[in-house]
C-alpha cells in the first residue's frame, strides 16, 4: 500500500514557475513508476508526465514538453513536477499517481495510487 501526499501549487501569473511535490509513504517507492495528471473544470483528466522506477526515463505530454520536468528522488520518496513558463491553460487540479511497474504508464487507469490533488491557477 502506498499513500501519496501532495504539496505545492497555488495562484501564479502567466510566465511564472511552480514546483509540485508528491511524497510517498510505504515501502519500495523506488520500484514505482510515477505520473502527474491534471483535470480542468468540465474536462477529462489529462496525462501530464511520467517517470520510471529508477528516475532514468521520463515522458511528457506534448502540451507541456519543454516547459515541465518530472523528477524522482528515491532517497526522499518524493516525485516532483517543475513547471516553468506557465500558461493560463495549465490551470487545473494536478494529481500525482503511482504504480508498481517497469514501464512509463500514460493513462490514468494504469495507476493504482493517487494523491489528493492540488490546485494550480495561472492568471493572464
Amino acid at each position: 500500500q502506498v499513500q501519496l501526499v501532495q504539496s505545492g501549487g497555488g495562484l501564479v501569473q502567466a510566465g511564472d514557475s511552480l514546483r509540485l511535490s508528491c511524497a510517498a509513504s510505504g515501502r519500495a517507492f523506488s520500484s514505482y513508476a510515477m505520473g502527474w495528471f491534471r483535470q480542468a473544470p468540465g474536462k477529462e483528466r489529462e496525462f501530464v508526465a511520467t517517470i520510471n522506477w529508477s528516475g532514468g526515463s521520463t515522458y511528457c505530454a506534448d502540451s507541456v514538453k519543454g516547459r515541465f520536468t518530472i523528477s524522482k528522488d528515491n532517497a526522499k520518496n518524493t516525485v516532483y513536477l517543475q513547471m516553468n513558463s506557465l500558461k493560463p491553460e495549465d490551470t487545473a487540479v494536478y494529481h500525482c499517481a503511482a504504480v508498481l511497474a517497469l514501464t512509463l504508464p500514460t493513462t490514468a487507469r494504469e495507476y493504482d495510487y493517487w494523491g489528493q490533488g492540488t490546485q494550480v491557477t495561472v492568471s493572464s
